[in-house]
This record gives structure tokens, sequence and C-alpha cells, in this order.
């Protein structure tokens, strides 16, 4: 839910530099696009998450994560963009389009960055020793050695 409002980041400047007024429609489109953003932070989580189980350390976790996830991201903000287009010119329609597109397009950008440090912070004194072990293990898979750990 964080990254829900770094989309008005790019919601109300874009209102601006277009000339039109923050609408309902406008409105429609900020809660549209939020709905996208907490997702891809969702599933941005879930991959670090995902790693740790695995056995990576959390910084390296979370810099796969954001590696790995941005494309997916990258592509989605992409096909919000060129369907919003479509009723950009549309006089009603408008602020849900100047929404839709300049809130997905800095969400993309700083909520990208922001979520995996923030979870970073918050999870990192967990992490350190014993209480990773606590994961638990993919069923059938082993742990990814530690950084400094001998394989063999």
């Amino acid at each position: 839910m964080i990254a829900i409002p770094f989309s008005l980041i790019g919601i109300l400047p874009a209102h601006g530099l277009m000339g039109a007024f923050f609408s309902a429609t406008s409105m429609i489109g900020f809660m549209a696009g939020g709905g996208i953003v907490v997702r891809n932070s969702i599933i941005l989580v879930d991959f670090i998450e995902l790693r740790l189980r695995e056995g990576m350390a959390l910084s390296e976790a979370v810099i796969d994560a954001g590696a790995v996830r941005f494309r997916p991201m990258l592509l989605t903000a992409m096909a919000v963009i060129v369907g919003a287009a479509v009723i950009l010119a549309d006089p009603i329609f408008q602020g849900l389009a100047i929404a839709l597109m300049a809130g997905e397009v800095a969400s993309l950008l700083v909520s990208r960055m922001a979520v995996p440090v923030l979870y970073h912070m918050f999870n990192r004194p967990q992490c350190h020793g014993v209480p990773l072990d606590a994961l638990p293990v993919i069923e059938g898979e082993e742990p990814a050695p530690r950084v400094g750990q001998s394989v063999g």
C-alpha cells in the first residue's frame, strides 16, 4: 500500500502540464492505477520472500527481485499507457487517461526503488544469523549456499 501515494507524484504535475482539471474521472484513474501499483508491489515482495526461502541473503534477494521483476512491471505500465492514450483526446475521460498514464510511469520509477529499499530496512534485523534459518525452505529444494559458505 505504500506505493499508492507515489503515483500522485506523476498524476498531479501531469494534469498541470496538460492543462487539465483533476476531475472525478481523474480520481477513478488514480484508484484504478492504485490497484495495478499494489499488485506490482505485492509481486515484488513475494519474489523477495521466495528468494529468501531459497537461502539467498536479504541484500541479494532485494536486488535480484528488482532486476527480475522490472521487465514485467515495465510491460504492464506500457500496456496501460497505450490503452489510456486512446481516450486521451476525449474531454470527459481525459483526466482518467492522464491519471493512469502519469501514475503508472511515476509509480514504476519511484516505487520500484522505494519498495525494495523499505522492505530491506524493515526486515534487515530479522535476517541476520539464526532467524533467517527459520524461514521455510521450498519443499524438495536445497537452500542456496550463503555468501562465504563453501559448496561441496
